[in-house]
């Protein structure tokens, strides 16, 4: 079957989704998606996954992708970040068959993005994105897709997204951001990138950003006109100036998260909403704002079903009860240490009890305390603070972290440089102490493998120099690899052996093709 294009793709193969779970970083795993499909999400995307580690680590993929495989989990699109597009290509051939589109980041703005020269960092190098987008185009089963960040001017904006549309991308997302806007500085995503975006490209546009309800799913597709809307985590903080860099700002007078209307965004602001809502409220596409403890004990069975790692659980859990842990402060901490996933479960069952009692203690009439639009045991948004309030005077609590590592801790070492030093006392962490290693000529990579790897006759590693040795029949003294050695004993035995006959020579290298063959 050929393979769909564009508005047909949109259609046919993701069902004209309008609900759309973003990929998020060890958060949009197999469970969250089950969970988010069975409260209106019509299409998830996995997390992030690195193309070039993809490729070479065989747990990695089956890790991250072909032990997820799930019926249910359909429709399905990977992503992958990359800035090399023959390995683009390779990762995204291994991936094809588990999903019905691949996804290019272009849009993570983290520092980790900007060392490894991936996501948002790649937006200014059209060049290099073409023939990553064409290449895969061309190779792939399935159609290739973009999330990208928009830049400060709009004209600039749609040239970038048509461009991508030229090379062969069929479905593109646009994060009304730009890479500048990130952490307590995020500010409003502008819907008017979105919308310009949408009228100049003839292929299915997702718009991402400022949704934390149903009724700003409905008020984006109305404004911008896309095919869909993208929800994801919480990322721009209330009272401050929203976005300096597209120049929106938060009008005198517009009521905030205490309006009395929490869940309608002021009228004809559809840009300056406080937050995302999908990791605080997976129920967000149904339009419901349900019990924290109901999503809580829902997504705790489906990881009893679909395992994954308990570092993701945490963190879901400190999403989903983000407000209550602000009320409910030695929860927290135990939250933080607990180790099992019956123990995370215990911990949410004391959260729910503690609700349960805030709620018969309530009085009738009362309204929820501070800048919360519900009570702290609804699933709602939460509001980053800005970066005057991000300080360890306005911290109430202390970090994850801290809590988790607060036992035990000495020097300063985390729990598993504990661990490593208790399996190897002499083991040291100290950058200065670590022995120097020359690199190998070919590979780059630190010779490694024996004492006398420096004494190499190709100066290689030993993984390297084995392949050169065994293709030129060289021997390799430092490596202990005698590849030479052994054929002219061989040769020698044989030539006493009257009954048997000489090797065939079928060229310089004639070893190497008689051992290949053999092998083959």
């Amino acid at each position: 079957m050929p393979k769909l294009q564009g508005f047909e793709f949109w259609s046919r193969t993701l069902g004209g989704a309008r609900h759309v779970v973003a990929p998020m970083v060890d958060q949009s795993e197999l469970a969250w998606r089950l969970l988010s499909r069975r409260h209106g999400a019509q299409l998830c995307y996995t997390p992030m996954l690195h193309a070039q580690v993809f490729v070479r680590d065989a747990n990695y993929r089956k890790e991250n992708l072909y032990c997820e495989v799930c019926p249910e989990d359909r429709p399905l699109i990977v992503q992958f970040c990359a800035n090399d597009p023959e390995v683009f290509v390779q990762a995204a051939l291994l991936a094809q068959d588990y999903c019905d589109a691949i996804d290019l980041n272009l849009g993570c703005p983290q520092m980790i993005a900007k060392r490894g020269h991936y996501g948002a960092f790649l937006q200014e190098e059209w060049d290099l994105l073409q023939s990553m987008i064409l290449l895969a185009h061309e190779k792939l089963s399935v159609p290739v897709t973009c999330k990208i960040r928009v830049f400060p001017e709009i004209d600039k904006t749609v040239r970038y997204a048509q461009m991508l549309e030229k090379a062969g991308c069929q479905l593109l997302t646009v994060h009304g951001r730009t890479k500048e806007q990130k952490g307590p500085l995020s500010g409003a995503a502008s819907w008017e990138h979105i919308r310009a975006v949408r009228k100049a490209v003839a292929i299915p546009v997702f718009a991402n950003g400022n949704i934390r309800c149903l009724q700003d799913v409905e008020r984006c597709i109305q404004d911008t006109g896309v095919q869909g809307v993208m929800s994801a985590a919480p990322d721009w903080p209330v009272n401050q100036v929203v976005s300096p860099v597209l120049g929106v700002r938060w009008p005198e007078g517009c009521p905030r998260l205490s309006s009395p209307s929490p869940r309608v965004a002021p009228q004809g602001l559809p840009s300056l909403l406080p937050a995302e809502g999908n990791l605080h409220n997976p129920a967000l596409f149904e339009g419901r704002s349900p019990a924290v403890w109901e999503l809580a004990e829902e997504y705790l069975d489906i990881v009893r079903q679909h395992p994954c790692p308990l570092s993701c659980v945490r963190a879901h859990l400190f999403k989903l009860w983000h407000h209550t842990l602000q009320v409910h402060q030695q929860l927290r901490e135990e939250l933080a240490r607990v180790k099992t996933l019956e123990g995370i479960a215990a911990v949410s069952q004391a959260l729910k009890l503690r609700c349960q009692e805030d709620m018969s203690r309530q009085e009738e009439g009362a309204r929820p305390t501070g800048d919360l639009p519900f009570f702290h045991w609804i699933c709602q948004p939460c509001v980053r603070p800005g970066p005057r309030k991000s300080t360890k005077e306005s911290s109430g609590g202390r970090s994850k972290r801290a809590l988790e590592e607060e036992e035990g801790s000495t020097d300063g070492l985390s729990k598993n440089k504990q661990k490593k030093q208790l399996r190897n006392p002499n083991k040291t962490f100290d950058p200065s102490l670590k022995p120097k290693y020359a690199k190998c000529d070919q590979c780059g990579n630190p010779k490694l493998s024996c004492a006398q790897g420096n004494r190499c006759v190709f100066n290689l590693c030993r993984g390297c120099c084995k392949k050169r040795a065994f293709k030129e029949t060289a021997d390799c003294p430092g490596h202990g690899l005698l590849f030479k050695t052994k054929l002219e004993k061989s040769l020698t035995w044989k030539g006493t052996q009257p009954g048997l006959q000489e090797p065939q020579q079928t060229g310089p290298g004639g070893f190497s093709e008689i051992v290949g063959s053999a092998l083959a």
